[in-house]
């Protein structure tokens, strides 16, 4: 009797555990994976954090611009700890198990941490919008009540709609494998491992895509555009290639970030690729956060400037 009833409680702690096997299919890449993980995630929080904390510490660097940046920065920082240090845990271990808990707890922080820097994202080329067509009105349209209100718009909007979106997702029942060939709990692979009726879930991904990436993906291009326009009719040539520099190192990251979420999350589901998934996540979870210092903050020359200040002392 007792030999009957043990069955079902293993079966059931069975169904409570995934697999993550990231990149399990290259065992002998393991070690040199787990260095190059590490060194990136380092740098994210070492360029991301300096930028955090000289834009908060700098008298010079109090305008809109950086209060943004430092936003940015901290969001960077937050997006790339909820997947790379299990990540790195996973390639030092060969310990692929995440219980359901934890994989729900790390797809809802991804989606809304990636909502926010979405969200942030459009903010930033609005607030660059204001800055470069209508230079007068600046101050008064960005003033520091606005800008906070901007940034905790970004930061609280996604929070219900990620949390039902991943609690409708962990709702459906999983009976075929639980091995997640992916390095973090994505909704593509997940949902590829319900036995249910996704059909739903599938249009809460386009939804949520539409309106948390698609929709600001949008703004940006428009204010970039708006942007573009009124350098076009700056009368020096150098002037307009400095103004150029700076939109085109911005809409490479933009089209990076939003171009790889578009691909992953709009794609139909027949047409997934689980070694391309892996692929383009790696854009928007981990390149972007390496590039976004760089491109947004350390080819600024105020920071620049502070940074070798702080350096001499």
């Amino acid at each position: 009797m007792n030999h009957q009833e043990k069955p079902p409680e293993e079966n059931l702690t069975e169904m409570m555990e995934f697999s993550l096997l990231g990149f399990a299919d290259m065992p002998h890449l393991q070690w040199f994976l787990f260095g190059l993980f590490l060194v990136i995630y380092i740098i994210i929080l070492i360029s991301n954090g300096t930028i955090f904390l000289i834009t908060k510490m700098d008298p010079a660097l109090q305008s809109p611009v950086y209060f943004f940046l430092a936003n940015f920065s901290f969001l960077e920082i937050c997006y790339v700890t909820a997947t790379l240090p299990r990540m790195l845990m996973n390639l030092g271990t060969q310990r692929r198990r995440i219980s359901m808990a934890a994989c729900a707890t790390q797809m809802c922080f991804v989606l809304l941490f990636g909502g926010t820097e979405s969200l942030l994202l459009a903010v930033m080329a609005y607030d660059r919008y204001v800055a470069i067509c209508n230079p007068l009105h600046y101050p008064v349209v960005m003033n520091h009540r606005v800008c906070i209100q901007l940034v905790t718009g970004s930061w609280i909007t996604g929070i219900p709609v990620m949390i039902g979106h991943t609690y409708q997702i962990f709702s459906l029942p999983f009976c075929r494998s639980k091995q997640i060939n992916h390095f973090f709990c994505d909704i593509p692979p997940i949902l590829k491992l319900a036995c249910g009726d996704t059909f739903v879930n599938e249009m809460l991904v386009y939804i949520v895509t539409v309106l948390f990436v698609m929709f600001p993906f949008l703004l940006i291009l428009c204010s970039y555009s708006k942007i573009i326009s009124i350098i076009l009719k700056l009368p020096s040539a150098t002037s307009q290639a400095k103004a150029f520099s700076t939109c085109s190192s911005h809409l490479m990251v933009v089209v990076l970030f939003f171009g790889s979420c578009i691909i992953t999350y709009l794609r139909p589901n027949t047409r997934h690729s689980e070694g391309t998934d892996k692929v383009l996540s790696l854009f928007y979870t981990i390149l972007t956060p390496l590039f976004n210092p760089v491109i947004y903050s350390l080819r600024n020359k105020d920071v620049i400037r502070v940074l070798k200040k702080l350096l001499c002392k």
